[in-house]
């Protein structure tokens, strides 16, 4: 019998949303002909469909492991990059040698610059695969393989209010809070009669109790995110996520400098480095590592950093069909540092059915998949949607 990896294939799933993510377009948002939307609140493209990057990694002695990644935008890039430079080098490798396998991967093009986008993305779903291969060759879930389970069950907050008017969300958000959940984050680019206006309703609907953020989308200058989060200070905000835009190292220090509500950051970052550039400027107190952007060994490095720097940790959830929302909550539970994950209800609940498991979220809470790895695999009816990379 042998552990060597003998294949490596990669698929794209399409998955119809009955609304588009963050909400029905605004006045001047149209969808193009491929399917996407440019939201004018933060100059960005979003797929009117799920869609996302499966990897399946398959030893010689017929063991297989499954990884994902990002592939709303362009899936055919990270599936390209899986197909002809990653996966040749991974196979005759042993699955369980992964973390040296994704740093000998990670090697091969740094020098040219690629410490992100979506090179790293493709490296993310082959590390997850790798992982889920060790956990079922161990007979182990995940987190056991991590170094152990410190939260048996993780706190959640609600991801996006996707209704067309300020009362409409503020309502739906109260239809959550009846469900169990106190804890809410909205996002500023639909927020059409402004993020002042859009907290002040959330809270007179939520009630004092309840924790309120704000995702600021990268879409402001330094100056322009601390006057506007000074303006939603007095309805008590939880936390002001990606005040500025990404490359703006200085600037989101600053903003962290000139504020009392904690500043977040992290979902867009590939690499423990990426952290580090950050923890020198102090520019951040809640890092928000992104599973399907770094894969579980970025993951890990980026919890343990911050941990050591006695940052707070809230990771970003998944856009996918919940198997890097497992390896997410298996690496969250095993980190002192987590204190509360993002749940994207309007992914998460519509896509669960093509995995397989008991990963689930109610009443405010996650709670980890059992079984062996991930603990999930993709669903009959998943399997039926791949499609092969061409």
């Amino acid at each position: 019998m042998s552990t060597r990896v003998k294949t490596v294939e990669v698929y794209s799933i399409t998955i119809p949303r009955e609304t588009i993510y963050l909400g029905e377009p605004r006045p001047g948002e149209t969808v193009n002909e491929k399917g996407y939307i440019v939201r004018k609140g933060n100059r960005t493209v979003y797929p009117t469909s799920d869609r996302t990057v499966v990897v399946r990694i398959e030893t010689a002695d017929g063991a297989i492991g499954w990884g994902e990644t990002y592939g709303i935008v362009a899936p055919g890039a990270a599936m390209a990059i899986v197909d002809d430079l990653l996966g040749p080098y991974v196979v005759g490798r042993d699955p369980r040698d992964v973390v040296v396998i994704h740093e000998d991967l990670y090697d091969l093009m740094r020098v040219r610059g690629y410490t992100g986008g979506f090179y790293l993305d493709a490296l993310a779903a082959i590390d997850i695969a790798l992982w889920d291969l060790c956990g079922k060759l161990s007979g182990l879930p995940l987190v056991k393989l991590l170094g152990g389970q410190r939260h048996e069950k993780l706190p959640a907050y609600i991801s996006g209010l996707p209704k067309r008017t300020r009362t409409e969300r503020a309502a739906f958000a109260a239809e959550w809070q009846a469900k169990g959940f106190s804890s809410f984050k909205f996002a500023a680019p639909v927020a059409d009669d402004g993020i002042v206006a859009e907290i002040e309703s959330l809270r007179e609907t939520l009630g004092p109790s309840a924790r309120i953020a704000c995702d600021m989308h990268w879409a402001h200058t330094a100056d322009q995110a601390i006057a506007a989060i000074r303006a939603m200070e007095p309805h008590r905000l939880w936390f002001a996520e990606a005040p500025v835009k990404p490359e703006d190292v200085d600037g989101l220090a600053r903003v962290a400098a000139n504020i009392t509500t904690t500043v977040a950051a992290g979902e867009e970052w590939r690499t423990v480095f990426d952290l580090v550039a950050r923890v020198e400027k102090r520019a951040c107190g809640i890092v928000q590592p992104e599973m399907g952007h770094k894969g579980v060994t970025e993951f890990m490095r980026i919890g343990q950093y911050a941990q050591a720097h006695h940052l707070e940790v809230i990771p970003h959830a998944t856009i996918g069909i919940g198997l890097f929302m497992a390896a997410s909550l298996h690496a969250s539970a095993a980190l002192s540092a987590v204190t509360c994950h993002e749940y994207q209800h309007s992914i998460f609940e519509p896509n669960r059915r093509l995995v397989t498991g008991d990963m689930d979220c109610r009443e405010g809470f996650y709670t980890l998949p059992n079984g062996p790895g991930l603990g999930v695999e993709p669903s009959e009816e998943a399997i039926s949607l791949l499609q092969q990379y061409r």
